[in-house]
């Protein structure tokens, strides 16, 4: 059987071929920036042949990589398909990530479907032969209690405790545990992943975990996850589900060890996600979410045993899932929508969450109405030239002055790529300093003068395409022209789905009361970023107000109330949702959204 090598780490992966060299080196659990999924169009997952035959190089790599690049033995390893034996060298290296993990949390009452009462098991005699688990029945006033709870070992006579979900006992406990009491609530976005851990005795969150989701290696966006699903028909499901299954047990035993709390004191998790994540999350087909008309397998709030899917906690824990309401507006906004309490808010309120699709919510006299944007992954920092996840040494803020630039880098440290919100900051600069039209065009720079310092900033390569220079040296990170146009196709679409809730709903910007932005990337982008790119109207400017990670925090409220759960799963069903394809000149109104505003 072939070996591959894989330097610097040393590791030697076996293999049959018939798979991608990338896909290999994934398997083995060796980082590769994989943004695509395999289909050859980012050109991230470089490394460097160092022995071995390859094979010849494909037209596409010729296309995406550098003349250098190739004469350095560089390759794509999604494009490299090995057969003997090779020592290839890893270029890249994961970069920490700082995740959202908090945000605004509403008064609530705690009533949580996981209780614990103390029993006493009698000793039977010949007179009064009760079975065990009648005696713990009585004692508690349970419905029933599952099988699983009788397995406890050495079961006899004495103090125990009993665990009940909704009446039914589901675990039983020696001694008093009553003090101990613990569940997790989980936010699972399509690139990360947060958890927390809370005392469900107190409903203090103890401390939480956060990772880039695990499923990354499949895709970055959802659709390329659900496009490996239909490729790999016989285990992509099951890949899919090991992957998030696994990193969520792995975040939960991190925080678990820190603060001495076993996993088998978990009792409850509770999820928020998009629909295609949690499908994927319970082992559930994708792929109708993939393709018209999009109808999912299922969208209402699923409660389920834990260990089902492989979820490492109590023997009976439960798995609550909480409501969606289509395949495009999933639990994750529906629990925005909740802890935002549009339902019951006065006036008028936007509620957007951005990111690779803009999900927005307008609360308008006593109506929701929902509607989902196909955003593009521009504003997560992939489809970028230089774009990267918001980590160290992405810039994430830029000004351009007389003076220079002004760049503001994560980790402070050496720029490597640009974010998300540096994309937009950036693309706000060019508007602002006229360097970029309204179209989305770079003005020439012999139109500024030789004098004017914007002229320094614009490159023109070999065929006469022009680019915003961000560093200096020999290869410096840029902005080029299809970078403006992947911010302006998602500015785009978020506006145009902004625009027809108004018009559905009958009312003006003067109208609106409030604009609430929720969401990993939304917590790190300054309101005149949002609306100097046009991503909302200037209007709007002082009506934004950040609400943070809502979907951990509806998670957080579901682990501790039932009532909170009831009203989730009835607030999905009343939430109207608006396909924009399918309204009067949508087309019309997205060409319009597409012209970046003038700035004033």
């Amino acid at each position: 059987m072939p070996l591959i090598t894989v330097m610097p780490e040393g590791k030697t992966i076996d293999y049959t071929p018939g798979q991608s060299l990338a896909d290999l080196i994934l398997g083995a659990g060796i980082f590769v920036d994989n943004a695509c999924g395999g289909k050859g169009i980012c050109g991230k997952c470089k490394v460097r042949i160092l022995e071995g035959d390859a094979g010849d190089i494909t037209e596409t790599e010729l296309r995406i990589l550098k003349q250098e690049e190739v004469e350095s033995g560089i390759r794509l390893g999604c494009l490299v398909n090995p057969e003997g034996d090779l020592k290839v060298e890893s270029l890249q290296k994961e970069k920490k990530h700082d995740v959202l993990a908090s945000g605004y949390l509403p008064d609530f009452e705690f009533n949580t479907d996981i209780t614990k009462m103390p029993v006493t098991i009698h000793k039977p005699t010949l007179d009064d032969q009760t079975p065990f688990e009648d005696q713990i029945l009585e004692e508690t006033g349970a419905e029933g209690m599952d099988y699983t709870a009788l397995g406890i070992d050495s079961m006899k006579p004495g103090e125990y405790t009993a665990v009940l979900h909704n009446g039914r006992v589901v675990g039983l406990e020696h001694g008093d545990t009553t003090g101990r009491r613990f569940g997790v609530a989980i936010d699972i976005g399509t690139t990360t992943v947060v958890c927390s851990l809370v005392d469900m005795n107190t409903g203090e969150e103890l401390g939480h975990a956060s990772e880039i989701n695990a499923q990354k290696h499949f895709g970055l966006d959802v659709l390329t996850r659900i496009t490996y699903e239909i490729e790999h028909p016989e285990d992509g499901i099951i890949k899919l589900r090991k992957a998030i299954v696994g990193s969520i047990n792995k975040m939960v035993g991190s925080i678990c060890d820190r603060f001495s709390v076993s996993t088998d004191e978990i009792y409850e998790i509770t999820v928020g996600a998009n629909c295609t994540m949690m499908h994927m999350l319970v082992g559930v087909d994708a792929t109708p979410i993939g393709k018209a008309p999009f109808a999912p397998v299922f969208a209402k709030a699923k409660d389920m045993r834990a260990a089902d899917i492989g979820l490492k906690a109590a023997p009976g824990a439960r798995l609550y899932c909480l409501p969606s309401v289509s395949a495009y507006i999933g639990a994750d906004i529906v629990a925005g929508a909740y802890v935002c309490d549009l339902k019951h808010r006065n006036g008028n309120t936007i509620f957007i969450d951005i990111g690779t699709n803009g999900e927005i919510v307008l609360a308008a006299n006593g109506r929701l109405m929902s509607c989902s944007c196909a955003a593009g992954p521009a504003l997560e920092g992939m489809n970028i030239s230089s774009g990267m996840r918001a980590a160290e040494g992405a810039i994430e803020d830029i000004h351009i002055g007389e003076d220079g630039l002004e760049l503001k880098i994560i980790g402070d440290c050496e720029p490597a790529g640009i974010c998300g919100s540096g994309i937009l900051t950036v693309t706000k600069e060019l508007l602002r300093t006229g360097i970029v039209r309204k179209t989305g065009a770079f003005v020439k720079a012999d139109k500024f003068g030789p004098d004017d310092y914007r002229s320094k900033y614009i490159l023109v390569d070999e065929e006469g395409k022009r680019s915003f220079k961000m560093t200096d040296g020999d290869e410096p990170l840029c902005i080029t022209m299809g970078d403006v146009r992947q911010v302006q196709l998602a500015k785009g679409a978020i506006l145009s789905g902004f625009m027809a809730l108004m018009k559905k709903a009958g009312i003006g910007m003067e109208d609106l009361d409030s604009v609430l932005i929720a969401g990993q990337f939304g917590a790190h982008l300054p309101a005149d970023s949002i609306t100097g790119t046009g991503i909302l109207p200037f209007e709007v400017e002082d009506k934004i107000e950040y609400v943070g990670n809502t979907s951990k925090t509806g998670a957080y409220m579901a682990l501790m109330s039932s009532d909170v759960k009831r009203e989730m799963e009835e607030l999905a069903h009343e939430m109207d949702y608006l396909e924009l394809g399918a309204t009067e000149n949508y087309e019309r109104l997205l060409s319009e959204c597409l012209i970046f505003p003038t700035f004033r």
